[in-house]
């Protein structure tokens, strides 16, 4: 099964445009919990317990494991969400960028180490820094479009004099990605919440490649705005799917015991404002 089959099929089963972020902040875990890369697999393992159901997908992102010196517990993590959540498929945020030996050794690290089933990429060095992770059937490709920061504008809303049609860089990625860098049907983009009409243009110029949606929660982002923006249906199937984001406002939603519970609670509220958008 490719990864677009994997995303559609959880859509169906678990009713769900929601994607869970897992960035483990330590600092932030309940008392008594310990504040080490064991804690981080505690806290990870008991957020994906209790939202498995819930969700299109999970997103777990890797600099949060490698800055604790918990890349095991990660491996750990996976094998995990494989075991709890087998239908989910689970996006390694990774925003890698490279080209030749080194992007194929990124390539291997996400999808033969950590065995993800998509991961996110910048795609600003060519398509040479892309075609690595299309070697790996099946596997998906996110790459970064219209990114949620303020910075974002510094390049992704500057205008291509040099392109027909003098597009903005952000809306020629999402071009490449729909057509001419697309070889198998393997990629996907970026676009933050916070920008609900930039989300509309992407989907016009790539109505059929998924999109990865994050910024909802505690970043601002509308969720039934965003939903408008990016869905689009044809015969009641969404030409391509979206995978809306959400990780503070869901793994830290309580800071007691009853963690899980409450973060389950805060998942079924945004998954239901999300499907109440779509009608």
């Amino acid at each position: 099964m490719n990864f677009l089959d994997q995303l559609r099929n959880a859509e169906i089963a678990n009713a769900s445009m929601l994607c869970v972020g897992l960035d483990p902040e330590p600092a932030r875990f309940p008392e008594g919990m310990a504040q080490d890369a064991e804690g981080i697999y505690d806290f990870c393992a008991a957020i994906v317990e209790a939202t498995a159901d819930l969700v299109i997908a999970f997103k777990p992102q890797i600099a949060y494991f490698a800055a604790h010196r918990a890349e095991a517990q990660l491996e750990r993590l996976m094998a995990h969400m494989r075991a709890v959540a087998p239908r989910v498929p689970i996006i390694l945020d990774a925003k890698r960028g490279d080209i030749g030996s080194t992007a194929e050794q990124y390539a291997r690290e996400a999808f033969e180490r950590y065995e993800a089933d998509a991961v996110t990429l910048s795609p600003f060095m060519g398509f040479d820094s892309v075609a690595p992770y299309l070697k790996y059937p099946g596997k998906g490709a996110f790459l970064l479009c219209r990114t949620s920061n303020p910075g974002g504008d510094d390049l992704q809303n500057q205008r291509l004099a040099s392109v027909p049609g003098q597009p903005l860089l952000y809306e020629h990625v999402a071009q490449l990605a729909q057509g001419p860098w697309n070889l198998n049907g393997q990629l996907g983009l970026v676009v933050g919440a916070t920008y609900p009409q930039e989300i509309e243009r992407v989907r016009e110029l790539a109505p059929t490649v998924p999109l990865l949606i994050p910024g909802v929660g505690a970043q601002g982002g509308d969720a039934a705005a965003t939903v408008r923006a990016g869905l689009r249906g044809v015969g009641g199937q969404t030409t391509g799917p979206i995978i809306v984001n959400s990780s503070r406002a869901i793994l830290y939603a309580g800071n007691g015991r009853d963690f899980a519970e409450k973060a389950r609670a805060a998942a079924q509220v945004t998954r239901a404002q999300l499907q109440e958008a779509r009608g």
